[in-house]
């Protein structure tokens, strides 16, 4: 009796990430350095507890505590952290690609944080593009992961919105801060890619904000 077994794919190694500059319309994407980005992001963010509860990490109580954690972003090659930067030039979140399987072509997007100034805005949806593009275009992934606390549901709303697709759940997959987390799994697939692409081009045209920068259409219906 003929076993099924997956397709033949290629099986060479995705690269890994590195220092390179990821420029948009609304902002740049760049490799987080303390030096260069920690004093920027922390008057971004300070005094917002709320965007560590579902962290490793944080809050932070004062700069120097948050400056010695951008130290350790700055080392690490596994999770490669990025800064998001607008045309000003004000550092207004982060972002690492983590949990980097070479073998497989498999890599996360995570350690997201982002400031209240950069929430809801075209750079914050641009930034996810612009690294997303990175990791199918440059760095030939085949797989590009989203996880994330099931009680997180903002962060679950915009895995979906961003175009990933649930998995499913993985039940006691860790303890964070002492507490039970159950992961929520998203992904999107390379073979998904080329339409998901054409759809964040769309709405991050020009012609899709009104003169207040107002969307006209939303990324949603872009995928339709």
């Amino acid at each position: 009796m003929t076993q099924e077994v997956g397709q033949a794919v290629d099986t060479t190694p995705a690269l890994k990430p590195s220092a390179v500059v990821l420029k948009g319309r609304y902002g740049v994407i760049e490799k987080f350095d303390a030096a260069k980005h920690a004093a920027s992001l922390w008057d971004a963010i300070k005094g917002d507890d709320r965007l560590w509860t579902y962290m490793w990490y944080g809050p932070f109580a004062e700069r120097a505590a948050f400056e010695q954690f951008a130290e350790l972003m700055t080392k690490r090659e596994d999770p490669f952290a990025y800064a998001i930067i607008d045309n000003s030039s004000n550092v207004l979140g982060a972002a690492t690609l983590m949990e980097i399987r070479l073998a497989n072509r498999a890599i996360e997007i995570g350690g997201i944080f982002y400031s209240k100034a950069l929430r809801q805005t075209p750079l914050a949806t641009e930034a996810q593009f612009l690294l997303m593009r990175y990791a199918f275009e440059e760095l030939h992934y085949r797989r590009y992961e989203w996880k994330c606390d099931s009680f997180n549901a903002p962060s679950r709303r915009a895995a979906e919105r961003f175009g990933f697709t649930f998995e499913g759940i993985f039940r006691q997959h860790m303890i964070v801060k002492g507490r039970n987390r159950d992961t929520a799994w998203f992904a999107i697939l390379d073979s998904e890619w080329p339409a998901l692409k054409r759809a964040y081009e769309a709405w991050l045209a020009s012609e899709n904000f009104d003169a207040q920068g107002r969307q006209k259409k939303t990324l949603e219906q872009f995928r339709v």
